[in-house]
C-alpha cells in the first residue's frame, strides 16, 4: 500500500518532467527552424490565435522565400490584424499581405451562424469534428450566405453538413467547400 507521501513525491516528480519538457521546448522554439518549415511555422501560428474560432477561415500563401500573402474571413477586426502580427514575427518572414476580409458586423448572420453550428454540429455522428480544438468544418455566413470550408472524413458527412446548413431558417443559398479527407 503506498502512503500519501509516496503518492505526492510521484505526482511532483510528474510535474517537474513536464515543467521541464516544456521549458526545454520553449528553448528550442529559438533555434532557427529549416527552410522547408516555414509553411508550418506560419499554419501553426495562425491556428493558435486565441479568438480563432469555427466562423472564421483563414489561408495564406508564400510567394517566393519570405513573403506571404494571408487570406480568409474573419468575424473580428482584431483577429486580421493579430493574424498579421504573429505571421509577422515568424522567423524567415520578411513581408506581410494581409487580404484578409472582416465579414460585417449583423446581428442577423449572427443568429444564422449558431443555428447552423447547432445544425451540423449536434447532429448524431459529428461530436467527432466538435470537439476538436480546432474545428475543421469552417461556417462563413455572409449577408445570409452560408459558405462551408475544411475537411471532413467522407462524402456522407459532407452530404450531411450541406444538408443541416440547407436547412436553417433564413439561409439564402449554402455554397458547400468541404473537401474529403
Amino acid at each position: 500500500m503506498e502512503t500519501k507521501i509516496g503518492t505526492k513525491a510521484r505526482l511532483l516528480g510528474t510535474v517537474l518532467a513536464v515543467l521541464l519538457l516544456g521549458l526545454a521546448g520553449n528553448s528550442m522554439a529559438s533555434i532557427p527552424q529549416k527552410s522547408g518549415s516555414l509553411t508550418d511555422s506560419v499554419r501553426h501560428q495562425l491556428l493558435m490565435l486565441p479568438y480563432y474560432d469555427v466562423f472564421d477561415v483563414l489561408a495564406f500563401t508564400i510567394d517566393g522565400s519570405s513573403t506571404v500573402t494571408l487570406t480568409g474571413q474573419v468575424t473580428r477586426p482584431t483577429l486580421k490584424a493579430d493574424a498579421e502580427t504573429v505571421v509577422r514575427g515568424v522567423t524567415g518572414v520578411n513581408h506581410v499581405i494581409n487580404n484578409i476580409e472582416v465579414l460585417p458586423l449583423s446581428t442577423f448572420d449572427n443568429s444564422i451562424r449558431l443555428a447552423t453550428y447547432r445544425a451540423i454540429f449536434c447532429r448524431s455522428g459529428f461530436e467527432k469534428y466538435a470537439i476538436r480544438a480546432n474545428a475543421p468544418i469552417r461556417i462563413i455566413v455572409k449577408n445570409g450566405n452560408v459558405t462551408l470550408e475544411g475537411v471532413v472524413d467522407n462524402t456522407l458527412d459532407r452530404q450531411m453538413a450541406e444538408m443541416a446548413a440547407r436547412f436553417v431558417p433564413n439561409v439564402f443559398s449554402v455554397t458547400d467547400n468541404l473537401t474529403v479527407s
